[in-house]
């Protein structure tokens, strides 16, 4: 156990999914061409007013709930000024004298421990602009100028890099979950930094913070962590790299920080209520329309299918990451399919099938009712896990239900025992040699004889018969 407590604080923007920006009229999705959904508010035009959208609004209060946040009696803006050329106004607009949730909790599970992240905040802003940089210029693309984003920052509470996945994990299925955001980091729609010092056994600081910024993948989030500690201790403990206060990067081929600019202070932003936004009162009604669209979310979900239906967590997050799986497999175990089996069909079968096929769970033709009927018939015994996978097959071949195909194929078990007596008669008469090794201890030959039974009743014949058969046959 380290002597050190890692403190660490996560700083997450999510662009948020909507037709339009989040204070003006133009469309907001991705484009290859540059600066193709703009306008004058976009820009800064001389004059220009900002139009609020409604429904950016209604998902960053949706957030807050699923947070465990404090909404605000009134909706306001405020302005955050500073000059960068990725901001035509001067200033951005965002949140801080009320902001759409505060004071915030969410109860976690990881390596087989509770755990609680404390939300400081979460605010509604718009995004900036973008930029390519070149050997002698910069060229900017105004596109993502005025995305919604909402912005989650959590205190500094977590204490190591898999609580901190755990986090982002559960931030990023919930944004999907509640249509929120798409949530993908690879496209820029989940930028993270990563806040990290260490405290000695009195709880006291004994490292500055250092800001990781803008860290590409959830995966590289552990790797950040796990070397901006391993750092820390080993320049605390030699003196070999003063440590100071500072915002790095993550470089994603040496798996290491970098570092980019010290920092001695905090900017002083000089905000300012935003005087173009009026303060909209927050209906009380219509918060409790929104908190009744959030659906059971995959903390809820994981801890359930840890300790409910004896998933392990690995299993468990296979099934939460994804809403609709998650979905179908409540609905296999709500019509009574045993939850093992649901999780087994989905990881050995569907999901791979899924995978090959670059389809969704949406779009899978088997119904969990369908999947009852093939689990069901080989509990009966009427079919064997064979002919159910076969069944299983045709299923997603031919487009039809199991019913209709389990008699076109012919899919029953053999289990008459006259008939199978005969034919294991006829296989024992044909290895008289084997028999004889059999009673001379090479009991392995069993095997052996129950694969014979099989192949030639091409599947079909009753495993738990035929080894009875056999058994008082070869005594």
């Amino acid at each position: 156990m380290s002597k050190y407590e890692v403190v660490i604080g996560l700083e997450i923007h999510a662009a948020v999914l909507s037709n339009t920006k989040v204070f003006s009229p133009s469309k907001n999705s991705y484009s290859d061409v540059p600066n193709e959904n703009i306008n004058e508010i976009d820009l800064s035009f001389p004059g220009i007013m900002p139009s609020l959208n409604k429904e950016a609004v209604r998902k960053a209060l949706k957030m807050s709930m699923v947070l465990g946040c404090v909404q605000p009696d009134e909706l306001m803006f405020d302005r955050k000024n500073y000059y960068y050329p990725d901001l035509p106004k001067g200033f951005q607009i965002t949140q801080v004298t009320k902001p759409v949730g505060i004071n915030g909790k969410v109860e976690l599970y990881v390596d087989n421990h509770d755990f609680t992240v404390n939300i400081h905040d979460i605010h509604l802003e718009e995004d900036t602009a973008s930029m390519d940089h070149y050997d002698y210029y910069t060229l900017i693309d105004y596109n993502r100028a005025g995305t919604p984003l909402v912005e989650i920052v959590t205190e500094p509470c977590i204490h190591s890099g898999e609580e901190a996945v755990a986090f982002l994990e559960f931030l990023a299925n919930s944004l999907r979950y509640c249509n929120v955001s798409d949530a993908d980091m690879k496209k820029g729609h989940l930028r993270c930094d990563v806040n990290i010092n260490l405290k000695n056994e009195n709880g006291e600081f004994i490292t500055p913070r250092v800001e990781i910024k803008n860290v590409g993948s959830i995966s590289y989030v552990l790797d950040a962590v796990n070397y901006e500690v391993a750092r820390q201790i080993k320049a605390y403990e030699t003196g070999i790299e003063e440590l100071v206060q500072e915002t790095r990067r993550f470089d994603e081929a040496t798996k290491t920080t970098i570092r980019m600019r010290t920092k001695e202070d905090a900017v002083d932003y000089k905000y300012f209520v935003e005087p173009n936004i009026p303060r909209i009162k927050i209906d009380k009604s219509w918060l409790k329309e929104i908190r009744k669209e959030i659906p059971s979310l995959p903390n809820e979900r994981l801890k359930r299918y840890i300790k409910e239906y004896s998933l392990s967590e690995s299993e468990a997050k296979t099934l939460v990451k994804d809403f609709e799986l998650s979905n179908y497999y409540e609905e296999c175990i709500k019509i009574g399919i045993n939850p093992k089996v649901a999780f087994n069909w989905l990881s050995t079968n569907i999901i791979g099938y899924l995978n090959k096929e670059f389809m969704t769970i949406r779009d899978f033709y088997i119904t969990p009712n369908y999947l009852k009927f093939i689990v069901d018939k080989i509990n009966s015994g009427e079919i064997s896990s064979k002919q159910g996978k076969e069944l299983f097959n045709y299923c997603l071949e031919e487009k039809e239900e199991p019913s209709i195909l389990m008699k076109k194929h012919n899919l029953k078990q053999m289990d008459n025992s006259n008939e199978l007596e005969g034919i294991i008669d006829n296989i024992l008469k044909n290895n008289l040699k084997l028999i004889e090794d059999y009673h001379n201890g090479k009991t392995n030959l069993f095997g052996f004889f129950i694969g014979e039974v099989m192949k030639q009743t091409k599947g079909k014949a009753n495993p738990v018969i035929a080894k009875q058969i056999l058994t008082d046959k070869l005594k």
